[in-house]
């Protein structure tokens, strides 16, 4: 069984978008922060750090968004999703995904820390000022590196277009400004049935706990 743990609209929905696209068999907890359950003994088990999302596949239990989906589309994917071991595009796939962890999303991650996530007292507000400005600079690399091409590495969706398109959805909601190409990008990834599905999924399973608890 496959096991999703999560909140709708979290780095969990790269992960349930895409399970959705290889139409698998899953199911979602939802982990209701509210109620302190990242912090339940049970959960921390999984996620030492009470993070979501975690992925579990029968006795393999994985954190981190990226490495969920690299793992379930090696696993799940059938030749989809991800491209070919060794080649160039492979290696320009890598490249992708380790920049949008790692400085595409840093600068929302900022903004988040010191808007909510954060205890009060290591909140900063200009801090938030500063994210806003490291999303802007990588977003323009993000730009340049997309160019007018449809997808990030050729003519089919891979990995690094579900946690790029889930980063600019990130970044819409935060109130930032994408350039064109990104914004064209993010639209056309958005419309995907499969993303409509998975985010329905989360929705429908958290409000269920919590009418049920």
């Amino acid at each position: 069984m496959l096991t999703l743990f999560g909140t709708p609209r979290s780095r969990s929905l790269r992960v349930s978008w895409l399970l959705e696209e290889l139409k698998l068999d899953w199911q979602y907890r939802f982990i209701d922060f509210g109620k302190g359950e990242q912090r339940q003994a049970e959960f921390l088990a999984l996620s030492p750090e009470g993070k979501v999302p975690v992925f579990q596949d029968d006795s393999a239990v994985l954190t981190e968004s990226a490495a969920i989906c690299l793992y379930i589309a090696e696993k799940y994917g059938q030749g989809t999703w991800l491209p070919q071991a060794g080649s160039a595009q492979s290696a320009h796939h890598w490249q992708w995904c380790s920049f949008i962890i790692s400085e595409l999303e840093q600068g929302l991650w900022t903004m988040a820390k010191h808007k909510f996530a954060l205890p009060e007292a290591q909140r900063r507000a200009d801090a938030i000022e500063t994210g806003l400005w490291e999303f802007n600079k990588a977003a323009q690399t993000a730009a340049i590196w997309l160019n007018e091409h449809t997808y990030t590495c050729g003519d089919s969706p891979l990995v690094a277009d579900i946690l790029l398109a889930h980063t600019l959805n990130w970044a819409v909601k935060s109130g930032c400004d994408l350039p064109d190409n990104l914004e064209r990008f993010r639209k056309m990834m958005s419309s995907r049935p499969a993303m409509r599905l998975a985010l329905d999924k989360e929705i429908q399973v958290a409000e269920q706990q919590k009418l049920s608890h």
